[in-house]
């Protein structure tokens, strides 16, 4: 990570991108004009295009991969899925962290310090970025990047940046509600609504907490975090039918040179939303059958998708659904078992309306009743095996983040968080890839370019079966 990667002029290349294209092109002459020159604003679209590509991209779709969710057919996915991963497959991703988000949400920061609306935004979006980072790596850059005196960063331990982030998104709260919102058409998930990020803010402290094991936390936290659908912070494809690069990312992968290498297959979640499975999680008050088509990825092309990677299908980053379920997590951990079913049954409410899935799958059956707490004593319908109900209710609702949180960090993320806490009873037990490993995926890898280019980088990435510092507890 030498002095290079952090220069302004990487910095205002990412706002010569097209808002059509996920930064995947770069302006051919940055010098043309310096950065100091431009309006802090107009970074912002650049910073949230940036972070959307990295958190809805390549290593996202790996994780799926790696949490029993997706089937790598063929070419680089069919390779990773049985556990044969380059460093070379974080390059893109760690590119737009540190240099797409980072080094422009720096140049936000030191060009407008007394927009207190639009540092809250940029501050919030680096937490964002480099506390999945953080998440999903382990230890990571953060105290040294972007110094001008330090040419190779060290990396600060998985804790102390996750603290880190928890510290930066207290300073984007303390801005975000003394911030009043105004139109801001460069921010393309809130347009400039103060109310909306401040929810953000906390949802994301929330995951946070929650990732460290912080449940008290976690739940109070929460309870300040999205409290409607319509707060979600999502990307939602734009333009036109004949544009590509503006739409729903994993549409867009399929759509082009990686069709027929990625989809649903036979997976384990799969099996879980079919009623026909030995492992179907619905029962009499649950079913699933618009829940498994809508999230089923067909591997061939973008186009034979109807439901969650359809062209123009919104793709969660930090939703409603995320808090509901902390709340239901958190809750019954510390609060007792009637606040985690009370959250639990409020997000069943909200899937049982049939807004989670889009108009393809209105004819389709679904339901999702209250559960009550009889449902989770044993013989219930929630506990057919006897264990004790704030367990049975705990499964359920750890079963339940992993189905909602398709596509996004939150099955990776429990399931090694779980593991490392022994709560192996709660964890979602899809199987192993293949015969080649015996252990389940602790980590993602170092980008080779990163490992190259810092001195106080690792000598060799640490191996993807390595547990995180959060999850060897």
């Amino acid at each position: 990570m030498k002095k290079l990667l952090y220069t302004s002029l990487l910095a205002l290349s990412l706002l010569m991108i097209s808002c059509q294209s996920l930064v995947d092109e770069i302006n051919d002459n940055p010098n043309a004009v310096t950065a100091d020159e431009i309006e802090a604003k107009l970074f912002l679209t650049g910073v949230e295009l940036a972070n959307v590509s990295f958190q809805l991209g390549h290593l996202s779709r790996i994780s799926a991969l790696y949490s029993g969710q997706l089937f790598g057919f063929a070419s680089v996915y069919g390779d990773v899925y049985r556990y044969n991963i380059s460093t070379a497959e974080a390059n893109s991703s760690w590119n737009k962290i540190y240099v797409g988000v980072v080094t422009n949400v720096r140049h936000i920061l030191d060009q407008a310090p007394n927009d207190a609306l639009l540092t809250g935004i940029a501050k919030v979006l680096e937490a964002h970025a480099v506390g999945t980072a953080a998440a999903i790596f382990g230890d990571v850059p953060y105290t040294e990047i972007n110094d001008p005196e330090v040419e190779d960063p060290v990396f600060d331990s998985q804790v102390a940046v996750l603290g880190s982030m928890q510290a930066l998104l207290d300073d984007a709260i303390n801005d975000l509600s003394a911030a009043a919102s105004r139109p801001l058409p460069e921010d393309i998930h809130f347009e400039g609504d103060a109310d909306k990020w401040l929810a953000t803010a906390w949802t994301l402290k929330s995951r946070y907490y929650l990732l460290t094991g912080d449940y008290g936390m976690a739940f109070a936290a929460a309870q300040n975090g999205i409290s409607s659908p319509g707060g979600s912070m999502e990307f939602v494809p734009r333009g036109t039918e004949t544009t590509t690069d503006d739409k729903n990312q994993f549409w867009t992968t399929l759509s082009g040179s990686r069709g027929g290498d990625i989809g649903s297959g036979d997976s384990y979640m799969v099996q879980l939303l079919d009623p026909d499975s030995e492992v179907y999680r619905g029962n009499a008050k649950t079913n699933e059958r618009a829940r498994s088509g809508y999230s089923y990825v067909v591997e061939t092309n973008g186009l034979s998708n109807l439901g969650i990677i359809e062209q123009f299908e919104p793709q969660n980053l930090i939703s409603y659904e995320e808090n509901l379920l902390t709340l239901a997590e958190a809750g019954a951990r510390t609060q007792g078992f009637d606040t985690g079913l009370e959250n639990l049954n409020e997000l069943r409410m909200y899937l049982n309306t049939g807004d989670f899935f889009n108009e393809s799958f209105d004819t389709i059956p679904y339901l999702y009743e209250a559960y009550t707490a009889e449902d989770f004593q044993a013989g219930g319908i929630e506990n057919m095996d006897g264990i004790d109900p704030l367990r049975a209710l705990l499964r359920e609702i750890i079963e339940e983040r992993y189905i909602t949180g398709f596509l996004t960090w939150m099955p990776f993320n429990d399931h090694r968080r779980l593991r490392g806490a022994n709560e192996l009873d709660l964890v979602v037990p899809f199987p192993l890839n293949d015969g080649s490993a015996s252990l389940h995926v602790g980590r993602l890898p170092y980008a080779s370019d990163e490992l190259n280019a810092n001195a106080n980088a690792p000598d060799q990435d640490p191996g993807i079966f390595t547990s995180t510092e959060v999850n060897s507890r």
